[in-house]
């Protein structure tokens, strides 16, 4: 199946708002995810705001450092 541009961006910007509400639950900065999960403030931005197109290794790093399953993350992901 090959998803279209439209889709790439929904999925995108999913998965970012995700990142961003699970960060927030916990009270840390994007720097302290920064931190927490060895990226870059600016790189934590881009994921949060849709633009990043993660592999699935950035996704499990960011998940561990939101202290939640990689799955979870990634589950409101619908097409």
């Amino acid at each position: 199946m090959r998803l279209s541009s439209e889709q790439d961006v929904v999925i995108l910007h999913t998965f970012g708002t995700a990142v961003a509400a699970r960060r927030r639950e916990l009270g840390l900065s994007q720097e302290g995810l920064a931190q927490k999960s060895g990226f870059h403030r600016t790189y934590i931005g881009s994921v949060e705001r849709g633009e990043r197109n993660l592999a699935l290794k950035s996704i499990v790093k960011i998940a561990l450092a939101l202290g939640m399953d990689p799955g979870d993350l990634v589950r409101g992901v619908h097409l």
